[in-house]
């Protein structure tokens, strides 16, 4: 099973409903306390429930709807999912994977956390979570359920017909029959035991039969057991996390390979001979200590025996609980650097996310790193990036992670990125195709609406379109001209300077193409190149929105 999309609401700062997109490599980029960590975080309270490394509090129910007057309030984490295993549909008709399927074609399912609170607000309670299957009602037309059934209960699906016709439900005998019939049918078709309540039973029966609505959500605890065995493992790496030769993160992999290679059988034979022959030589040792004290003082002699624990009960993992791994010249991860550290304890990450893989027997993993770029120089982040980008080849794998980095963004297809931003009334949103100036994609482009980061190659690449598109003149219709000495060289270094008046924007190329150029001191400032760069920007918008209008 692979993740399709993550549907967040009222989750910290995501107020309203926000989709997320996913492709076997997803970058989340965007600014600082934008909400990059809050998706994977999400996705591991979703999966990891408990186990999660930031577990689902109170508190971060979002502060506009915790603020609303209404005493009920709920978080909702959904996820899709696409690629279902076989098992999931095996021996089973096809109408019953259509059936479980939303809009979109694929399995939806949605968690829901309700925290309620008294008047006074003196007190809240964190609820239990409602794991809930959102299904398309269009699916039961379609599929036409009632004709599916005829050659089951004839006579059933006549009562029923006629039921579903009348809104009143008046007698309860009549709504006692149509659970009944609603939960044969069901099991037949799913082939699980389905267990929901009644009232909710005949407000999907309402929903189904009259309301048409798009979607609607089932609650079942058997077909949530059956799916949580096929779920993918997610697995969170945080940018936060310790880095020493003694923390947990470290150690957890080599006490697990400890404990593997004491639990051979031939290998535990041996160390209980071992301590079947120390407890022997022990036992002299205190007989002789014991025979020595007789001759001094017998009564004493007689109150003291040796107390040595048997060999079976003995842990010899305790001999090994400092192991950990050092360089050829004995240093320690703790000594080594930042960098190194950071390395060392991502590829321990991945070990052992792929041991808990082997050992829960599940074919899909998630790795969710979080700025694998921090403490790392700019040409270990783009080998970085190339290896994730060949993980996340590997069948059954996807790889999310959170970057400010532009080194990364530019080692990225644009298909992998996803720009985490909120607008100016603070709802945040996450963009797949951000709205571009330049008609082509530009990873140079994405670095400046992600984190404002200007760049010589921007600039280069928004002054180059202008000129292709024959805008040149246009531009310097309205712009302040400056001096500027233009110099050429030939083949023999003889140089050629002339006077020209010339745009910011123009001397600022000619500066980027031309550093041989001494003839002008001033060379432009970073402010003068962002300055640049947002008059290109607004200039280059405003010719599209131009041509758009004509046509």
């Amino acid at each position: 099973m692979k993740i399709q999309r993550l549907k967040l609401k009222n989750f910290r700062g995501f107020r309203d409903e926000v989709e997320v997109k996913f492709d076997n490599l997803t970058a989340l980029v965007g600014k600082n306390d934008i909400g990059k960590t809050t998706i994977l975080e999400a996705l591991d309270i979703f999966f990891n429930d408990s186990n999660a490394a930031n577990k689902l509090a109170p508190t971060d129910l979002n502060v506009d709807a915790r603020d609303c007057e209404e005493m009920h309030h709920e978080i909702s984490i959904a996820v899709c999912f696409s690629d279902l295993p076989e098992q999931i549909i095996t021996n089973t008709r096809t109408i019953r994977t259509r059936l479980l399927l939303n809009k979109d074609g694929e399995l939806e399912i949605v968690k829901k956390y309700e925290i309620k609170h008294n008047k006074d607000n003196s007190t809240k309670t964190f609820m239990e979570q409602k794991v809930f299957i959102r299904i398309c009602n269009s699916n039961f037309s379609q599929i036409s359920v009632l004709a599916d059934l005829k050659n089951l209960w004839p006579e059933e699906i006549i009562e029923l017909q006629d039921i579903l016709h009348d809104i009143k439900f008046k007698k309860r005998s009549i709504l006692i029959a149509l659970i009944e019939l609603y939960n044969r049918a069901l099991l037949f078709i799913l082939k699980l035991p389905l267990i929901i309540d009644q009232e909710r039973f005949i407000q999907l029966f309402i929903n189904m039969s009259i309301h048409r609505t798009d979607e609607i959500e089932i609650t079942t605890k058997s077909i949530w057991k059956n799916l949580q065995n096929y779920l993918p493992l997610y697995s969170l790496f945080q940018a936060d996390r310790k880095n020493t030769d003694s923390d947990k993160e470290v150690q957890d992999p080599l006490k697990d390979a400890v404990k593997a290679i004491l639990s051979d059988n031939t290998l535990q034979q041996k160390l209980n001979e071992v301590a079947s022959t120390v407890e022997a030589k022990l036992n002299e040792v205190a007989a002789r200590t014991k025979a020595k004290l007789s001759e001094m003082n017998p009564a004493i002699a007689k109150t003291l025996k040796p107390v040595i624990p048997p060999a079976n009960t003995l842990n010899w993992q305790d001999v090994f609980k400092n192991v950990s791994i050092a360089s050829d010249e004995d240093i320690p991860i703790n000594k080594r650097g930042s960098g190194v550290k950071r390395l060392i304890l991502l590829n321990f990450f991945r070990a052992e996310v792929e041991r808990r893989q082997h050992e829960t027997n599940l074919p899909n993993v998630i790795y969710a790193i979080e700025e694998p770029e921090t403490s790392q120089h700019s040409e270990n982040q783009k080998k970085l990036i190339k290896a994730l980008s060949r993980l996340a080849e590997t069948n059954g794998v996807q790889i999310i992670i959170t970057t400010h980095s532009p080194i990364i963004v530019k080692a990225l297809n644009f298909d992998n990125i996803r720009i985490v931003s909120k607008d100016n009334k603070g709802s945040r949103k996450v963009i797949n195709t951000p709205p571009q100036v330049l008609p082509y994609r530009s990873l140079n482009e994405v670095n400046y609406i992600a984190f404002s980061e200007i760049s010589e190659e921007y600039h280069d690449e928004l002054y180059g379109h202008m000129i292709e598109r024959g805008w040149k003149g246009l531009y310097k219709q309205h712009k302040k001209l400056i001096p500027y000495t233009n110099a050429r060289y030939d083949n023999k270094g003889h140089e050629t300077t002339w006077p020209e008046n010339l745009t910011k924007t123009e001397i600022i190329r000619n500066q980027i193409h031309h550093p041989e150029n001494k003839h002008n001191p001033h060379r432009f400032t970073e402010d003068e190149l962002r300055t640049s760069i947002e008059e290109m920007r607004k200039f280059i918008q405003a010719q599209y929105s131009k041509t758009d209008q004509q046509e």
